[in-house]
């Protein structure tokens, strides 16, 4: 039996490849950045070129470090960036514009037409999702309608779409076009019933079916890397990386949930084979499909600006010059001195979806200072999560006994304290901390042999740390009552 499995991990902000052991353990990695590109207020794009030169960078890179061969493994799983839309040409592989990214809110006028038309139960019946800026529809739907010719093109079968994952697949392979079911959950253009295109969908944003990708399992063999330097591996493993998080954490049961702190924060519960429809503000959408087992759901709750709010206090304001100095400085105060900070940059999500609200810092005062600030863009996360965990309880019926934790930021002891006692429960950061990758690892293992099933999995998860929540429930009320306050203030600020 081969020793590995390989991750590719596609992030907002960067590219990885882990190789794993079949216990679970990362044995050689490899990272770079891509550039971000912000052209206008509101915009953000990657260019899909250079993420797919990064990924080719990292993996070779990591098989080197590690002294790993091609051959050593099993399979390759891919985790990405989920709502971030590509459009390529078929006979070149060019993409025809900048890749959109899930966090540009330029169709913000779109969202507005459809709704004079259509109220949020529509699209909420048929995909899961509230129309947004957030997912891949209406972003496909402005390339075509505004790069010169895409249009045409398409619908003489020349381009295709796709997520990153997608787009990844298709370089790797010579030109498989797949995606799964996961990340077609996020395009607002899948049935979330069916788990096919939605022809209904397809028509109202008049996307062309020929560009979409083939819908499949989260784990199987799509097919074979022809590209140096993963030559002959198997391609078995796709998942969005929020739900592969989910899996990297053995959230395999109804009620299991995780939460990521990244560029943004994600909290995903698991729901099973029903999909729970939201009242709350969340998202409904697939957790993983694995072979030709029942696919499960999850509901999501999905904060925007989390981590990306550490870079802009280093990089806008310069308090700090890494992130990692955030803790230090918030740590100089005994508290946030009053200060709330709503990271609103693209509008709120969840439970809020207010695209016109802005970010907004509320409570300041001569006694503020900089280490208030940085109190309360930390505490920002913790606020915004449990907006989240309410609402998921609401719809779910489940009541949370622990929250798994993972991402960068659950390295910071401040924050993770701070969320624990805000939710008067324990946190916990298990023992791996590449859980994003571990998922899309799990997912290509078990399509490839490496794992006899979820068991096989479950065992390999264990405990690093646990934050128990030591805060008296009056200051907890108090805080959470100015929280909500701030909130408000950042309601309806665009037009």
């Amino acid at each position: 039996m081969k020793r590995y499995v390989g991750a590719i991990d596609q992030g907002t902000t960067s590219t990885r490849f882990i190789v794993f052991d079949r216990e679970g353990r990362a044995v050689s990695s490899a990272q770079r950045e891509h550039e971000q590109f912000y052209r206008r207020p509101g915009w953000v794009e990657h260019d899909a070129e250079e993420i797919w030169s990064r990924t080719l960078q990292v993996i070779e890179e990591a098989l080197s470090r590690g002294g790993v061969k091609a051959g050593d493994l099993a399979g390759v799983g891919i985790t990405n960036q989920r709502e971030t839309t590509v459009v390529w040409n078929r006979e070149t592989g060019r993409p025809v514009a900048p890749a959109i990214v899930w966090q540009d809110t330029r169709v913000r006028e779109d969202v507005s037409a459809f709704l004079r038309a259509r109220d949020q139960d529509f699209f909420r019946e048929r995909t899961g999702l509230p129309l947004s800026t957030y997912f891949s529809g209406l972003k496909l739907r402005w390339l075509l309608e505004n790069v010169p010719g895409a249009r045409a093109q398409a619908q003489a079968g020349d381009l295709l779409f796709g997520t990153i994952d997608t787009f990844l697949v298709w370089k790797l392979t010579g030109g498989l076009h797949v995606t799964d079911v996961t990340n077609a959950s996020r395009t607002q253009l899948m049935n979330i019933e069916s788990l096919a295109w939605d022809a209904e969908m397809l028509g109202l944003f008049e996307i062309p079916p020929a560009m979409l990708p083939a819908i499949a399992s989260s784990s199987q063999v799509y097919g074979q890397v022809t590209a140096r330097p993963l030559e002959g591996v198997p391609v078995a493993g796709i998942l969005g990386d929020q739900q592969a998080a989910l899996a990297g954490q053995a959230c395999f049961e109804p009620g299991q949930a995780k939460n990521t702190y990244g560029t943004g924060c994600f909290l995903l519960l698991n729901t099973g084979p029903r999909a729970v429809r939201s009242r709350h503000g969340l998202l409904t959408t697939l957790a993983y499909k694995f072979g030709e087992q029942p696919a499960h759901y999850a509901l999501e709750g999905s904060i925007a600006i989390t981590g990306a709010l550490v870079q802009w206090l280093r990089d806008n304001l310069g308090l700090i010059s890494s992130s990692g100095e955030i803790e230090t400085l918030a740590r100089s105060v005994e508290d946030n001195g009053g200060v709330y900070f709503v990271p609103a940059f693209s509008g709120l999500y969840a439970p809020y979806w207010k695209d016109s609200a802005r970010g907004v810092i509320a409570g300041l005062t001569r006694y503020a200072g900089k280490g208030h600030l940085a109190r309360a863009v930390l505490e920002a996360t913790a606020y915004q999560t449990i907006d989240v965990v309410e609402a998921m309880e609401k719809d779910s019926g489940v009541s949370l006994d622990v929250l798994r934790v993972d991402g960068g930021m659950v390295e910071n002891d401040l924050l993770m304290q701070f969320q624990a006692d805000l939710l008067d429960r324990p946190v916990v950061r298990p023992a791996t901390k590449e859980t994003t990758a571990l998922g899309a690892a799990y997912a290509a293992g078990l399509a490839t042999g490496v794992y006899r099933n979820l068991d096989d999995l479950r065992s390999h998860w264990a405990v690093s740390h646990t934050w128990r929540p030591s805060m008296p429930d009056s200051r907890r009320r108090e805080l959470r009552r100015a929280w909500e306050k701030a909130v408000t203030r950042s309601f309806d600020w665009t037009d």
